[in-house]
């Protein structure tokens, strides 16, 4: 894969081929923004170019790139979580091997993914590396979370800040790399916030009926019926994931009820190829009842992410919704 292959982010891109063109890299970025965006991706094409053989690297043909593609390289190392957190373990491991010289490539370089999931002591660790950098390592970090990462971590990389991607760009990406029709496309990618990583998760049968299901429910529901709300509530599972994925959907339906209420354009909805269901909600629900939705909606998802009990809550919301 090149640098011509990344799906957006034309900007960080830029800074890393700049970098390497005027042999003026770090010794340790951090790659940062939202979850499935393309960091991680951006983090591999990088480290195949700081070792690819050719000009305009990286090459895709070199001895040094396919053993990149075929995650064989001696000098490209990836550390990720064992369980819930990176264990200062795997720090030392990175640590005893820069002690060396790269054997292959001109640079090793070190990826760690989902950096702010390093626990104490695996961070402290890691800070010793950042305060004495060895010549020939490049460590690039990624995260969503630049907030749970030390200062003092955050102080001693360089940053690149990636944004969420175009709508467009997530459905041409859907398009050509899973084949998936125009309108599906578009409406996976209108959901997933612009991030790829999300609508790969969301590309699966029952998203879209999902979806759906709770579209309509809203849009045919009797408002003054408790039990018809409780029932609902019972169709939102009993995992934590599948119920912020359901949670996530409904706020999106009371935002698009919002905006094409405030607006009448159906040009600015998430979920535009249901346009219809979304004008009939609007006009059941006044927009301070919207308002107020959202934000129920938005302390059940952080209570929900936080461990409280997923039937109380999502009862209780119930209740709040309008």
């Amino acid at each position: 894969m090149t640098f011509k292959e990344i799906y957006g982010h034309e900007k960080p891109v830029a800074i890393l081929r700049s970098a390497m063109a005027k042999n003026r890299i770090a010794h340790a970025y951090l790659f940062y923004g939202t979850e499935g965006v393309g960091k991680r991706t951006t983090a591999s094409v990088f480290a195949r170019a700081l070792n690819c053989e050719e000009e305009n690297p990286p090459c895709d043909a070199c001895r040094s790139c396919q053993k990149a593609e075929r995650n064989t390289h001696p000098d490209i190392v990836t550390i990720t979580a064992e369980g819930q957190f990176i264990k200062i373990g795997a720090v030392k491991e990175l640590q005893e091997q820069m002690k060396f010289r790269p054997r292959e490539g001109r640079r090793r370089v070190l990826i760690m993914s989902e950096a702010d999931r390093m626990n104490a002591a695996a961070a402290n660790a890691l800070l010793k590396t950042l305060e004495e950098p060895s010549a020939g390592n490049i460590l690039l970090l990624t995260t969503s979370r630049p907030h749970a990462l030390p200062m003092t971590i955050l102080s001693r990389c360089q940053h690149l800040r990636f944004t969420p991607l175009p709508r467009e760009t997530v459905a041409r990406f859907l398009r050509e790399k899973e084949s998936l029709e125009a309108a599906a496309a578009e409406a996976l990618a209108a959901s997933s916030g612009g991030s790829i990583g999300k609508a790969l998760e969301m590309n699966r049968e029952d998203y879209l009926t999902l979806r759906n299901g709770i579209l309509e429910h809203l849009a045919e529901e009797n408002p003054a019926d408790p039990l018809q709300r409780l029932a609902f509530a019972g169709r939102f599972g009993t995992e934590r994931e599948e119920i912020l994925e359901r949670l996530h959907i409904l706020r999106t339906c009371y935002r698009d009820a919002l905006v094409f209420r405030e607006t009448g354009e159906t040009e600015r909805l998430i979920f535009r190829d249901r346009a219809g269901v979304i004008r009939t909600l609007a006009g059941r629900l006044p927009g301070r009842e919207l308002l107020t939705s959202i934000a129920a909606v938005e302390a059940a998802m952080s209570a929900i992410d936080q461990n409280a009990n997923k039937s109380l809550t999502l009862e209780a919301l119930m209740i709040k919704l309008a």
